[in-house]
């Protein structure tokens, strides 16, 4: 598969696009570029966090282009090519780099890097870019994230592995009612370690407890899984209780079998694994902790109107 191109790439494809001097929309401009430059796995390419990689590269070649002068925006979102941008067409048509477009920005101008030697410096300093990385800056900030969170999340685990078994339990209890599934006066409640039935614990949704959900937390080796049998002594625990509803969580991982088989029958068992159960501490603030907040910022168009 081939790789997305840079943002840089799209610099003169953009610029091609609005030689006839009309003024374009930046989501026609992106539709017209995806459509004639890139593949079909290109334009399914997301960043960490979700956005399209294409529309955000688009929007950065866009954003250097004007700070050059080579575009223009009469309004709000619409752009049209500027003399500079003729200019700079017809001197790199096969290509720029953002050393060479640099050459255009104004004398004083202390957005771009202050030198051309290196590369733009990364926007945080906790990020670790590889130099000849094709990222813009939005796409530095999130792997940079992402990173992060693969790092915490390994931890995690084995912070979690390592602990006792009512802690894990306990923790597993924890993040259930900070997704929201203790409801406003709803409980958790660990079950005795000896004899519990097969049942770690409990979340009522409700305070009279009519709607619950049965946990069972097991603490597996990272790289060890959970086989069919251990699925179905929980889905037998369940009718021992009357519930259909379940929710079995390890710090390892689920053989084939054990996830066909919690999809095909009756009762509604939900498997998570170690790597979603990481994942989900860290979306919803358990065992974790901010350690600092970024604030990402762009113009205000509404202001300059």
């Amino acid at each position: 598969m081939v790789a997305m191109p840079a943002w840089d790439h799209f610099l003169i494809p953009m610029l091609d696009l609005l030689r006839d001097g009309q003024v374009r929309p930046l989501r026609e401009i992106r539709n017209r570029l995806i459509e004639s430059t890139l593949t079909d796995n290109q334009r399914a390419e997301m960043l960490p966090l979700g956005q399209p990689k294409a529309d955000n590269r688009i929007g950065w070649a866009a954003s250097y282009l004007s700070r050059v002068g080579a575009v223009e925006r009469p309004t709000r979102g619409q752009y049209a090519i500027s003399d500079v941008g003729q200019r700079t067409l017809r001197e790199h048509s096969t290509g720029i780099s953002e050393r060479e477009l640099r050459a255009y920005a104004q004398p004083g101008d202390t957005w771009w890097a202050s030198t051309s030697a290196g590369p733009t410096p990364s926007p945080s300093p906790i990020l670790v870019i590889e130099e000849n990385e094709p990222l813009d800056p939005t796409e530095q900030i999130e792997t940079g994230i992402a990173r992060i969170h693969e790092s915490v999340a390994a931890d995690l685990l084995g912070r979690l592995h390592g602990n006792q078994p009512a802690f894990f339990e306990q923790a597993v209890l924890d993040l259930l009612m900070a997704m929201g599934y203790g409801g406003t006066e709803g409980r958790a409640t660990r079950t005795q370690l000896v004899g519990d039935g097969g049942i770690d614990g409990i979340v009522d949704q409700d305070a009279l407890g009519l709607s619950r959900i049965y946990v069972q937390a097991k603490r597996y080796a990272l790289d060890s899984a959970v086989g069919r049998p251990e699925i179905q002594d929980f889905v037998g625990a369940l009718h021992g209780n009357q519930a259909n509803q379940g929710v079995f969580i390890t710090t390892g991982c689920f053989s084939s079998g054990a996830r066909s088989y919690a999809e095909t029958i009756p009762t509604r068992v939900v498997l998570i694994d170690g790597a979603r159960l990481a994942a989900l501490m860290i979306r919803y603030g358990v065992g974790v902790q901010v350690r600092r907040t970024v604030q990402i910022v762009e113009v205000d168009e509404d202001f300059f109107e």
